[in-house]
């Protein structure tokens, strides 16, 4: 006897198909800082040709998962979107890190400064991510009990910190994105977005590197104490 076939299934086998190679998953993860690089800069970061870059690229945008730019002779890739970016964060998390030791210094600091703190998409993730909001829950401005959702007080907080809020898209206002170090949820969504982009332009965070790793600085020690009473050893 015949069964119906879900219609949903080739479009699924497609999409796991798109993401089940090692060099396209590594790309879509290096995407995840939120920027558009080019196909050079993806190629040299997975340590692949660049015709092998171009093909994978090539794959990833027409499957719509990244979007392509292009600026003089320069094409630039990035996420399509913040679903797919929440898509590659989800499986992320639920892929233990590789064991073993480290094969290098470089290695291991670059392991250690992405757990303490990172952009995961366009939040932030790591320590420093899942401080900022134990800090909102303890006072009151986000639960976690029912949902994960900003209370009033969370939504003037936002207002008196001087970060606006976009609340006319359908993206969620605030979204748990479970942490792939931490194992525990950090806050994503238009107002994750919007606490990290205001933390890099006010440099309370700054890039460091060629990964995601971001670190607090001086000022933004400072300025989370004031606003969230978190205590700066937290942050390092």
């Amino acid at each position: 006897m015949s069964r119906r076939r879900d219609p949903v299934a080739p479009g699924l086998a497609a999409l796991a198909g798109m993401i089940a190679d090692e060099t396209r998953a590594d790309f879509l993860l290096a995407l995840l800082d939120g920027r558009a690089w080019t196909a050079g800069e993806l190629a040299r970061h997975a340590g692949v040709a660049p015709s092998t870059a171009s093909e994978h690229l090539g794959r990833l945008v027409a499957g719509g998962l990244l979007a392509e730019e292009r600026q003089g002779r320069h094409r630039y890739v990035r996420l399509a979107d913040s679903r797919v970016a929440q898509l590659v964060e989800d499986l992320a998390a639920r892929v233990a890190p590789a064991a073993g030791r480290p094969r290098s210094l470089r290695e291991a600091g670059a392991g250690s400064a992405m757990a303490r703190g990172r952009t995961c998409y366009d939040h932030l993730a790591g320590r420093l991510g899942i401080a900022l909001t134990d800090a909102l829950t303890r006072r009151g401005l986000l639960r976690q009990d029912t949902g994960f959702a900003l209370t009033d007080a969370g939504l003037r907080w936002f207002d008196t910190a001087g970060i606006p809020l976009d609340r006319t898209g359908r993206r969620p206002l605030s979204r748990a994105c479970l942490d792939w170090t931490e194992r525990r949820p950090h806050l994503a969504g238009t107002a994750g977005a919007a606490l990290c982009r205001h933390a890099l332009d006010a440099r309370w965070c700054v890039r460091i590197g060629s990964e995601r790793a971001v670190s607090v600085t001086p000022e933004g020690e400072r300025a989370f104490a004031e606003l969230l009473g978190v205590e700066p050893a937290a942050l390092r």
